[in-house]
């Protein structure tokens, strides 16, 4: 009957102790820009297809793929992710 109750204890001590770290991890909020650095990325207006060197604080088009630029704010507001 001992050996039970120390089996017993045994078993829910290391299952909450796994529980315990498994679960754990960094509550930090990142700062970093939503898809990746860059101007492409970060401006105000950005290419859909982030093309390299794109971007403005202004509307207008991409140098590279000509598409009209996107509000960045419209960009990630619906949870936009690659």
């Amino acid at each position: 009957m001992k050996a039970i109750k120390v089996i017993g204890f045994f078993t829910l001590f290391l299952t909450l102790s796994l529980l315990t770290f498994s679960c754990g991890g960094s509550t930090e909020v990142s700062t970093e820009a939503v898809h990746g650095e860059g101007k492409e990325y970060t401006s105000a207006y950005v290419c859909p297809m982030h093309c390299e060197g794109s971007g403005s604080e202004e509307m207008g088009q991409c140098p590279v793929c000509g598409m009209d630029y996107v509000a960045q704010a419209d960009h990630v507001k619906d949870e936009h992710s690659h």
